[in-house]
């Protein structure tokens, strides 16, 4: 089975759109994996068969972690442009964490800071090689922005843990952006 149409579909499912799949998602984006298995072999006649141990396999290998099973529940970890914001729970982040964007774009956050635009959070990265990953989405060579994330921190910007390659915070200002 090709994974890669399966993720995007449960990324559209659990991330941006669950009302079209008839899912429920709880205050911290978890859905129960029967219901978003029912929900996409109704999307898709091949997928009658699938199974929690396919989820699982879709999971294990993504390039990117961004799902998580557990206890008989699914959820995306983030990217989530649902109306309701998901609770996240608050952590410390890494000293420097980075943020890949276009060019034209760089100087419009220095000056007005990083906002999440569609999502609920903006996203920033741990290290500079998948911030320019995320970047080339939006240029070919991106500009890699620093982000003091242990100073912003410190003044009162809350960060959340996405995974081991992605935090996420509300807001940052222009104050903590090189």
């Amino acid at each position: 089975m090709d994974l890669t149409p399966l993720s995007r579909v449960v990324s559209h499912a659990l991330r941006h759109e669950p009302w079209l799949y008839e899912l429920e998602l709880d205050d911290s984006g978890w859905v129960s994996v029967d219901a978003l298995l029912a929900a996409l072999r109704a999307e898709k006649p091949a997928w009658a068969g699938l199974s929690e141990a396919d989820l699982s396999r879709m999971i294990e290998q993504s390039d990117k972690k961004r799902h998580e099973l557990r206890a008989g529940g699914i959820r995306a970890l983030y990217g989530h442009s649902t109306v309701r914001k998901l609770m996240k729970e608050p952590a410390q982040p890494p000293a420097v964490l980075f943020h890949g964007t276009a060019p034209e774009t760089a100087r419009l956050i220095r000056e007005e800071g990083l906002k999440p635009m569609g999502r609920q959070y903006v996203h920033l990265s741990t290290d500079k090689v998948t911030a320019k990953q995320v970047g080339r989405r939006k240029a070919e060579d991106p500009i890699i922005l620093h982000i003091q994330a242990d100073e912003a921190y410190k003044s009162g910007v809350p960060f959340y843990r996405g995974n081991d390659l992605v935090w996420l915070a509300d807001i940052i200002v222009p104050e903590f952006i090189g």
